[in-house]
C-alpha cells in the first residue's frame, strides 16, 4: 500500500498505474479497488497533499462500492532542501483495511516517496 499510495499520488492515471504496479496492490485494501474508486482516492491524496494543513484530513468514499478513507496531514517539514509532508493514510474495501504513514515529498512537481511505515493491514 504504502508505494501504492505514493505512485498514485504522483501519477495522473488509474489505467496506467494499474496496469504498471499490480504487484504493490497485494495484501492492501486498494488491491479490491475499482478504477472509480482509484480515481476517488487519488483526488483525495492530491487535495490532502497540495491543499491541507497539518493535522486536517481528507476523508473520500465512492458511494457505489462503499470503499473509502481518510488522508491526513501529519506534519510539513524539508528534507534536502525539498517540501515534505508526513500523512497517514487510512482505507477499506470489501471489509479489508489498511493504515500507513508514509513521508512524502515533491520534487519537479510530483510527491515522491521518502519513506513509510505499515501500521496495520486487516
Amino acid at each position: 500500500m504504502k508505494l501504492f499510495l505514493a505512485l498514485l499520488l504522483a501519477t495522473a492515471s488509474s489505467v496506467a498505474l494499474a496496469q504498471n504496479w499490480v504487484g504493490l496492490l497485494k495484501n492492501t485494501p486498494a488491491e479490491r479497488f475499482d478504477e472509480d474508486d482509484l480515481r476517488i482516492f487519488m483526488d483525495a491524496g492530491r487535495k490532502a497533499l497540495n491543499d491541507t494543513p497539518d493535522n486536517q484530513s481528507v476523508t473520500w468514499e465512492n458511494p457505489h462500492t462503499k470503499a473509502g478513507g481518510q488522508i491526513t496531514v501529519l506534519r510539513s517539514f524539508e528534507s534536502k532542501g525539498l517540501p515534505c509532508k508526513e500523512v497517514r493514510v487510512q482505507n477499506h474495501a470489501q471489509g479489508r483495511k489498511g493504515d500507513n504513514k508514509l513521508n512524502l515529498c515533491k520534487k519537479d512537481g510530483k510527491w515522491r516517496l521518502l519513506s513509510t511505515s505499515q501500521s496495520k493491514q486487516k
